[in-house]
């Protein structure tokens, strides 16, 4: 049979170049949206420079309108008064951090300054003459022999009768401002109205100047760098070759700040952007690719799938009656599984039947010593009571009665107990005391132990205490465990078995702790025909404790063995309380 493809190349073909189609406009779509973003952020950040340089310069021009009116800066003409204003100006320059601080009279000539590396004649100068007009002056520019950047504040002075009579300039170091927020985020750069940038945080752009006509920034001394611009998605883009310190693309953003006659830039690098895209873009590929390639693969399935089918139907006839027969074969199987799980289940109910009469055989000695006992007592109360009678003391042989059916009461007693502990219990769980139960386990080995010198210390709880299970083979379980710590502590000089009842919650549960030699083997406790006892002796089989396992574990609860911490073993039967709304 011939194999063709599943698709032709053309359509395999189309189908790539459809997915290259999908994924550039999902790389442009994620990254217009990823620019959408990075511009709110480089909006927030030239905010928050621009913010931070009007604030820290305002702070001067405060200072140049707080101290204008000082005493000690009136009546300079005099040039008396000048040395004191000069102590008081170089004073404030010192706490505020000022480059300089002077005043100025009407002309321009400075009368009093803290430092003097202005100069003493500014009446040029654009700051004063707004000054002079009544107005806050300002202004920037380089000073001293270093060349330091500077910014200009100066505040009218008014005499009396109103008119101007100078002015106070309070000149603030721009590298001082610039040293607390530089390279702190992105590139950010001040241009003037001479578009030459003044101040800026990274100060290998300051002093650059725009070229009329052009995009980009020509540096100092060299003509103008190589830089590209274009819009995506109404957003400005640079491309830029400026050193390794800038961005290769970045978002150009502007912002202007009239209070200082400034214009903010700020170019944010725009490659988290692309990566973004770019994974965007390379997802919903890998995402399309794979479909295809499951398509392409699933297709190629179906079609072995109907050639495999042809040879298929071939083969089920044949099998139709190897299955036929293996059907008869196995509903024989299945009836005589059924069998024998119902004899199982029979020799299962025989062997706990079986273990019931080897415990009561076990104690049978004591059984009958406890019944042998109150007989020859009720034979002698019977004769006293005669002779009482016949000697007229009715008195004395009422008590003698009375004593008689306290012994017949016992008698009665210990054989309820014996019956109902040999009776085969087929009921349902049901409501059970487990006090009660504790109690007929006690007094159905009490013979035995008492014979074996055994001390049992049991504090019946004052109320019952009810749990799930059945109450003839939950004596058998506390019967065995009590007859198996007997053995145990057989030849031991100190024997003792102490049982007790805890409060776990939503179960109880019962510790029956011996005196005896421990368990040798705790994990192999529980298994069938697991004995230390002689092997041939009349102990038993070993037995005992794997029926107490499978009658407690058919209850919906646990037992457990293990050695006690001060020697000995314990035994733990745990058991579900019984509950109004779980009976329901």
């Amino acid at each position: 049979m011939s194999s063709k493809p599943a698709f032709p190349r053309w359509i395999v073909l189309a189908f790539v170049l459809g997915v290259a189609a999908l994924g550039a406009g999902i790389w442009r779509y994620g990254y217009v949206q990823a620019l959408g973003q990075l511009a709110q952020r480089a909006e927030a950040d030239l905010a928050l420079a621009s913010d931070r340089l009007a604030t820290q310069l305002q702070v001067y021009r405060e200072l140049a309108v707080l101290i204008v009116d000082r005493p000690a800066l009136t009546g300079l003409e005099d040039p008396a008064r000048r040395p004191a204003a000069r102590v008081l100006l170089r004073a404030l320059a010192d706490k505020t951090g000022a480059l300089d601080i002077f005043y100025m009279d009407t002309s321009g000539q400075v009368l009093a300054a803290a430092q003097g590396i202005i100069g003493t004649d500014l009446g040029g100068a654009g700051y004063f003459r707004r000054a002079m007009h009544g107005a806050l002056g300002s202004g920037h520019g380089i000073v001293g022999p270093q060349g330091r950047r500077a910014y200009y504040f100066a505040a009218p002075a008014f005499a009396a009768d109103g008119s101007v009579r100078g002015a106070l300039v309070v000149v603030a170091d721009v590298e001082d401002v610039e040293r607390s927020w530089r390279g702190s985020l992105p590139a950010v750069f001040f241009v003037d109205d001479r578009q030459e940038v003044f101040i800026a945080n990274r100060s290998e752009l300051l002093f650059w100047r725009r070229v009329p006509g052009q995009v980009g920034l020509v540096p100092v001394g060299g003509g103008p760098l190589s830089v590209s611009t274009g819009r995506v998605g109404g957003h400005e883009v640079w491309r830029l070759n400026w050193g390794q310190y800038l961005p290769r693309r970045a978002l150009h953003l502007v912002r202007e700040l009239p209070v200082v006659g400034l214009t903010g830039e700020i170019l944010v690098d725009v490659a988290p952007a692309r990566r973004l895209a770019g994974l965007q873009a390379a997802t919903v590929a890998a995402i399309c690719l794979a479909f295809g390639a499951v398509l392409f693969l699933v297709t190629e399935r179906r079609r072995a799938l109907a050639e495999a089918n042809i040879k298929l139907e071939e083969r089920v006839a044949d099998r139709t009656r190897a299955l036929s027969q293996a059907n008869v074969k196995l509903r024989r199987e299945v009836v005589e599984r059924e069998e024998a799980e119902a004899a199982l289940k029979q020799a299962q109910a025989d062997l706990v039947q079986a273990g019931k009469l080897s415990a009561l055989g076990q104690m049978s000695a004591g059984i009958s010593h406890e019944l042998n006992q109150p007989l020859m007592a009720i034979r002698q109360f019977a004769d006293n009571g005669a002779a009482f009678l016949a000697r007229g003391r009715a008195e004395k042989a009422g008590e003698n009665l009375t004593r008689i059916a306290e012994m017949a009461a016992r008698m009665a007693r210990i054989i309820k107990n014996l019956r109902a502990f040999a009776r085969n219990e087929s009921e349902p769980m049901a409501k059970v005391d487990l006090v009660e139960v504790i109690g007929s386990a006690v007094e159905l080995t009490e013979a035995r132990l008492r014979a074996d010198a055994v001390g049992l210390d049991w504090a019946a709880p004052a109320g019952p205490l009810f749990v799930w299970g059945g109450e003839v083979r939950l004596a058998q379980v506390f019967v065995n465990l009590i007859n198996n710590a007997a053995d145990a502590m057989a030849g031991r000089a100190d024997k003792r078995i102490v049982i007790t009842v805890e409060d776990e919650g939503d179960r109880l549960a019962v510790r029956l702790r011996d005196s005896g030699p421990g368990i040798a083997d705790p994990d192999k406790i529980f298994e069938p025909f697991y004995s230390t006892k002689e092997v041939g002796g009349d102990e038993g089989m070993g037995l005992g404790l794997s029926i107490s396992y499978g009658l407690v574990q058919s209850f919906g609860g646990n037992i457990r063995g293990a050695n006690a911490a001060g020697g000995g073993a314990v035994f733990t039967v745990e058991l579900d309380r019984w509950r109004e709304e779980r009976a329901a």
